[in-house]
C-alpha cells in the first residue's frame, strides 16, 4: 500500500534508499511517476527497460557496417524468437527471401529449408555467431552476419531484386540558347522527351536553329535520335531499339538506326566501371561552344574568357569522337577533336562482355550514306590478369576482323594491344586492305600523384580504311556550316574536310594529369592523327598548371590545334586569377556574408595571330541558397579596343537561367540560357531543373517549399512534390529533406529514403508529411487529467502520441477541428474521446495551448 501523501520525489528518494529485496524481478510502481490523485495508464510493456512495442517499422537496414536499404520491416518481441537483440527487446522478422537478399549461402544451412516465404525465421539460433540490433531512436537495423556464412560478391554489389524500374511517366527536357546582337540573331533549342512504362524506355532528341540577319533568315528542325530502350536483367544487358551508337570498346563508335543489345558496366559494382569523355578548352571572349558527334549538333553553351571544362554531356555522346567548336566574340573560331577510346580493355576474371548491333549506319553528314551493318564484340576476362576481346564488323561494302589480349602489369599500371584487318570498297569502286595496330596504357602512380589516365598509339597501313570513311559518297569533298548553323557568311564556313587519298597512319592520344601537392597540379592532354600521302595532320594540344595560396588561385593554359585541309592553326594561352574579397580585406572566409562569396578577377590571352586580352572583373554568388552567380568584366583587345560584359545564371526549382550582356568597340548583343524539365506522372505534372537520364520524384503531400538536401535549388512544390536529377543507376541514392526548411505546420515522419533505380527510371521517393497545426492540449475527464501514458490518436489524421503530466498532450499536423481517441488499458472501459476545435488563427502561432474535455 502506498501512502499518497508521499510526493513522487521523495517516494523515489525512498525506493533508493530501501530497495525491496526478493527473489523475483526489481518493480518500481508507476504512481511515482504522476502527480497526486492521478490515474495511471497501463504501462505494462515497459517494465523490461526499453523494450519498444512489436509492429511494423520503417528502418534503415545494414549488414555488416554496410547499407542495404530503407525499407518496412515487422519486428516481434525477442523473447517471442528466441533470439538475441540489443537494447530495443525487437527482433526483425527477416524471411528466406530476404535472407537471400542479405547474401546468406542458403544452402550452407539445410534448415532453413522448411521455412516458407514471409515465416519468421529464428537468425541467431540457426545462424551461428549472428546478431541484430534495432536502434529504436534512429530507426536503424545492424544485422551482423559471419563472413563465412555470405555468397561471394564485389563489395557495392546490389542484387536485383531491390533495382526499381520507376513508375509510368512522361518526361520533357529542354534548353534554350539565344543571342541577339547588334546584326544578327541566333537561337538554339534542344528538346529531350521520353516515356516509361515499367522497364521500357521511348526516348527522343531534337533540335531547332534560327538565324536571322541583314536582308535573310533561315530555321531548320533537326531530328538527332528517337529510339526505345530496357533492361534485360538475366543478360545484365541493355537492348536499345532506334537511333543510337555503337560502343568505343573495339572499333570506333558510329551512329546507326536499328538494334542493340550490350552488356551494362552500371549492373556491375563501381570497381568495373569505364571511361568518360570530358571536353576541355580555351576562350578568348565570351564564346559560344558548340559540340558535334557523327556532325550532329549535341551541346551548345556559352563560356567566359579563359580555360572551361564540360563534363555534363548527355547520352548521346557517351562515346565517339567529339568535334569542338569555339566561336568568339569577334567571329574568329578553334576547331578541334577531342578523342574518346576506353581505358585497357580488362575484364575481372570469369566475366564476359558483349555487344550486338545491327542497322544502317547514321550519320548528319550529308557527305555519307546509310549502308547497313552489324556488328559483334566480346570481351572476356581470362586467369592471371589476362583479358581477350575481338570483334567484326560486316558490310557490303566492308568487312573487318579484330582480335586483341589486354594484362594487369601490377605496379606497371596495364596496357592493351590489339590489330585488326579490313577489306574496303571506297566510293571509286577501288578496292583496298590494311591492317591496323592499336596500343592503350593507363597507369596510376599514386605516390607520386601521377595519373595516365589514358595513353595510346596506333598505327595503320596505306590499305585500312575504317566503316565511317567507307560510307563516304566522294574520295574527297569539303564540307560548309549551313546558314542555320552559322548564318550566311561572306565566304563559306569549312565544318570538316575528308580526303580518302590521305589514308590513316599513326594516331597519337595522351591524357596525363601530375598532382603537386601544395604548389598545385599540371596536366597534358590531347592527340595527333598522321596520314600517308601527305605530310599534314590532325593535331589538338592542351597543357595546364593551377595551384593557389591563400585562398588566391591562379591557373596557366595552353592549347594548339591543326586540321588537315584547313590552312590556319590555332594557338592561344591565357592565365587567369582569381582572388576572394575575404583575402583583400585581410579576415576570414565567412559562408553567410555577401561580401566574403564575391572575388576579384583577371584574365589575359593572346593567340597566333597577335590578338590580345586582358580582362577584369568581380563575381560571386548571392541568395540564401547561394544559387545565383553573376560576373561584371571589363577588358582590352589590340583588335578591337574596349569591351565589357555582365553575366548571371540562377538555378531555380523549376529550372535554371542565364542572362548576359556583351559589348566592344564594333558590336553589342545580349544572350540568354534556359534550361528546364517536366514531369507528368500519376499524381499530376511537376517542373524541375534540367533532368538527368535517371530521376526521382519525391512525393510529400502537403509540404509544399521544403528543401532537398545537397540539391541546390531543389524544392518542393506548392502540392508537396519535386524531381531531383541524375540520380546514380542500380546505386543507392539517398533522398533526404531538408528539416531546416519546413514551416512550423509541417512534419515529416521520416524525412530520409533510399532508391536503387534501374538505367532511365522515374523512382518515386515517398515521404508522409503531417501538415497542420503544432498544439498542446490540456484533456481532463471527470474534472481530473486523463490517465499518465495513454496512447493518443487524431482519428482523422491518424496522429498519435501519449499522454504527459497533467494530461498534457502535444501533437502536430492536428486539423482546426478533430477528435482524439484517448485509450489507457484494454476494452471500451479504458478508453474516452475528445473532441476540439482550435482558433482559427492557431495557423500562424508556433505552437498553440488549447484544453480539451474527454467522454
Amino acid at each position: 500500500m502506498i501512502n499518497k501523501s508521499v510526493t513522487p520525489l521523495a517516494a523515489m528518494i525512498m525506493a533508493a534508499l530501501w530497495p525491496v529485496i526478493s527473489s523475483g524481478e526489481s518493480y518500481f510502481n508507476p504512481g511515482f511517476l504522476s502527480v497526486e490523485d492521478a490515474a495511471m495508464a497501463d504501462l505494462s510493456r515497459f517494465e523490461k527497460g526499453s523494450h519498444q512495442a512489436p509492429g511494423v517499422y520503417r528502418v534503415d537496414i545494414w549488414r555488416n557496417v554496410e547499407f542495404i536499404s530503407t525499407q518496412d520491416l515487422r519486428f516481434i518481441a525477442s523473447d517471442a524468437s528466441g533470439g538475441k537483440a540489443k537494447s530495443s527487446g525487437l527482433v526483425p522478422c527477416l524471411d528466406t527471401d530476404w535472407l537471400k537478399r542479405l547474401g546468406l549461402n542458403m544452402l550452407a544451412y539445410p534448415a532453413l529449408a522448411k521455412f516458407k516465404s514471409g515465416e519468421c525465421v529464428p537468425l541467431a539460433l540457426l545462424i551461428p555467431d549472428s546478431e541484430t540490433n534495432f536502434d529504436f531512436a534512429k530507426l536503424r537495423l545492424d544485422i551482423s552476419l559471419p563472413q563465412a556464412s555470405l555468397l561471394n560478391s564485389a563489395r557495392g554489389y546490389i542484387p536485383p531484386q531491390e533495382w526499381d524500374e520507376g513508375i509510368p511517366a512522361a518526361l520533357l527536357n529542354y534548353s534554350f540558347t539565344g543571342n541577339h546582337g547588334s546584326d544578327d540573331d541566333n537561337y538554339y533549342l534542344s528538346l529531350q522527351s521520353g516515356l516509361n512504362y515499367g522497364a521500357w524506355r521511348l526516348r527522343n532528341s531534337g533540335a531547332w536553329n534560327y538565324t536571322r540577319g541583314d536582308g535573310y533568315h533561315a530555321n531548320s528542325w533537326n531530328n538527332i535520335s528517337t529510339y526505345a530502350q530496357r533492361t534485360i536483367i538475366p543478360l545484365k544487358s541493355e537492348l536499345v531499339l532506334g537511333d543510337s551508337n555503337t560502343g568505343s570498346d573495339v572499333f570506333d563508335s558510329l551512329g546507326f538506326r536499328g538494334a542493340r543489345i550490350y552488356s551494362a558496366d552500371s549492373m556491375y559494382p563501381d570497381s568495373q566501371q569505364g571511361y568518360a569523355p570530358t571536353v576541355r578548352g580555351i576562350a578568348r571572349t565570351h564564346a559560344k561552344i558548340t559540340i558535334r558527334q557523327n556532325s550532329f549538333v549535341i551541346y551548345q553553351s556559352y563560356v567566359s574568357p579563359g580555360a572551361f571544362t564540360i563534363s555534363d554531356l548527355n547520352s548521346t555522346s557517351s562515346s565517339g569522337d567529339l568535334e569542338v567548336t569555339v566561336e568568339e566574340k569577334d567571329g574568329t573560331q578553334q576547331k578541334y577533336t577531342v578523342p574518346y577510346s576506353t581505358v585497357p580493355l580488362l575484364q575481372r576474371e570469369g566475366r564476359l562482355k558483349f555487344d550486338l548491333v545491327a542497322g544502317d549506319f547514321r550519320s548528319g553528314s550529308n557527305q555519307q550514306d546509310t549502308p547497313f551493318f552489324t556488328q559483334a564484340t566480346l570481351n572476356a576476362g581470362l586467369p592471371y590478369g589476362f583479358t581477350a576481346y575481338g570483334g567484326t564488323q560486316l558490310a557490303e561494302d566492308y568487312t573487318s576482323v579484330a582480335l586483341g589480349a589486354g594484362k594487369n602489369l601490377g605496379e606497371w599500371g596495364a596496357l592493351s594491344m590489339d590489330i585488326t584487318h579490313a577489306r574496303s570498297r571506297l566510293a571509286d569502286d577501288s578496292e583496298h586492305q590494311g591492317q591496323s595496330l592499336r596500343f592503350l596504357y593507363a597507369k596510376s602512380l599514386s605516390g607520386y600523384g601521377t595519373n595516365f589516365q589514358l595513353l595510346g598509339y596506333r598505327y595503320s597501313t596505306r590499305g585500312f580504311y575504317t566503316l565511317d570513311e567507307v560510307a563516304y559518297k566522294n574520295i574527297e569533298g569539303y564540307e560548309y556550316a549551313d546558314e542555320t548553323d552559322g548564318g550566311r557568311k561572306d565566304e563559306p564556313v569549312v565544318q570538316s574536310y575528308h580526303n580518302l587519298r590521305y589514308s590513316k597512319r599513326g594516331r597519337f592520344q595522351i591524357n596525363v594529369s601530375q598532382s603537386l601537392g601544395d604548389y598545385g597540379s599540371l596536366y597534358v592532354s590531347g592527340s595527333q592523327q598522321t596520314y600517308w600521302e601527305t605530310s599534314q595532320n590532325n593535331t589538338w594540344y592542351q597543357a595546364g598548371y593551377a595551384s593557389g595560396w591563400r585562398g588566391i588561385s591562379y591557373s596557366l593554359s595552353m592549347s594548339w590545334s591543326k586540321s588537315v585541309g584547313i590552312a590556319d592553326s590555332d594557338r592561344i594561352m591565357a592565365f587567369n586569377l582569381s582572388v576572394p574579397f575575404s583575402t583583400l580585406l585581410g579576415h576570414g572566409y565567412s559562408r553567410t556574408s555577401t561580401i566574403d562569396r564575391a572575388y576579384a578577377t583577371f584574365a589575359a590571352s593572346n593567340n597566333a595571330n597577335g590578338d590580345a586580352t586582358v580582362q577584369t572583373g568581380i563575381g560571386g554568388t548571392l541568395l540564401e541558397d547561394r544559387n545565383l552567380n553573376y560576373s561584371v568584366t571589363q577588358g582590352h583587345s589590340n583588335t578591337n579596343g574596349y569591351s565589357g560584359s555582365v553575366t548571371a545564371n540562377w538555378q531555380a526549382t523549376y529550372g535554371t537561367l542565364g542572362l548576359g550582356y556583351n559589348y566592344d568597340r564594333d558590336q553589342h548583343d545580349y544572350n540568354w540560357q534556359a534550361s528546364g524539365g517536366a514531369v507528368g506522372h500519376a499524381d499530376g505534372i511537376t517542373f524541375s531543373q534540367p533532368l538527368g537520364d535517371t530521376n526521382v520524384l519525391i512525393k510529400a503531400p502537403g509540404a509544399s517549399g521544403v528543401g532537398v538536401e545537397n540539391q541546390t535549388g531543389v524544392k518542393t512544390d506548392w502540392r508537396g512534390y519535386a524531381v531531383m536529377p541524375y540520380a546514380t543507376v542500380y546505386r543507392h541514392n539517398r533522398i533526404a529533406l531538408d528539416t531546416n526548411t519546413m514551416d512550423n505546420h509541417t512534419d515529416i515522419e521520416n524525412n530520409v529514403s533510399s532508391v536503387v533505380p534501374t538505367e532511365g527510371a522515374l523512382v518515386r521517393a515517398e515521404f508522409k508529411a503531417h501538415v497542420g497545426v503544432r498544439a498542446i492540449i490540456t484533456v481532463t475527464r471527470g474534472g481530473r487529467a486523463v490517465p499518465f501514458g495513454s496512447v493518443v490518436r487524431e482519428e482523422t489524421t491518424g496522429i498519435t502520441s501519449m499522454v504527459g503530466d497533467d494530461g498534457q498532450i502535444y501533437l502536430s499536423g492536428l486539423p482546426l477541428q478533430g477528435k482524439l481517441l484517448i485509450q489507457w488499458g484494454e476494452g471500451k472501459g479504458s478508453q474516452c474521446f475528445a473532441p476540439f476545435t482550435l482558433p482559427p488563427e492557431s495557423l500562424t502561432q508556433a505552437i498553440v495551448v488549447a484544453s480539451a474535455t474527454c467522454s
